[in-house]
């Protein structure tokens, strides 16, 4: 694969990213830390494993040639984000982060193979189709959160109403 794939990847990622975030508004500063639905993470819970896990930890990961994501530490990062606010702001954060470490990547990152802390090891690209799929999959949990909260989440194509830096690209 090659690097402007790669971007043209990212582009989706950042726009479904906005999307996530949108609906991280939505939730109500109450519930951010209950068990919404039994048996699942808390909202928080959540947001330290996709904005943590799934989109930082794997971008720079990628970048960096090996994955050292430790879920194990999810439930304490959420605790130590007491009020929604420090929930977005850290969701924010690990884009960021995200974000600075694939506009570093090369084609050389991009087709390396990549190790990580769940047994596997693929090249550098398929980390991005991985994050990609994590990040749609637990922004549905949150879209059931939203529903259970009585909130209607945001339509899930509407790009146009993310909040600029998450718009489509003109």
């Amino acid at each position: 694969m090659d690097k402007a794939a790669v971007g043209q990847m990212w582009d989706q990622i950042r726009q479904r990213y906005g999307i996530y975030l949108h609906l991280l508004e939505l939730i109500p500063e109450e519930r951010y830390h209950d068990h919404v639905v039994p048996d699942m993470r808390t909202p928080a819970e959540l947001v330290t494993h996709v904005s943590g896990v799934c989109v930082r930890d794997v971008a720079v990961g990628v970048a960096k040639g090996e994955i050292t994501a430790d879920e194990s530490v999810e439930t304490e990062i959420a605790a130590g984000l007491p009020t929604k606010a420090e929930v977005i702001a850290y969701a924010r954060s690990c884009w960021d982060e995200a974000s600075a470490a694939t506009a570093g990547l090369g084609e050389a990152e991009i087709n390396a193979m990549v190790s990580t802390p769940w047994g596997m090891t693929f090249p550098g690209w398929v980390g991005l189709h991985l994050m990609r799929d994590e990040l749609l999959h637990h922004r549905g949990q949150l879209y059931v959160y939203a529903r259970v909260c009585g909130i209607a989440p945001p339509h899930i194509w509407h790009f146009d109403e993310n909040e600029p830096a998450f718009r489509p690209s003109e």
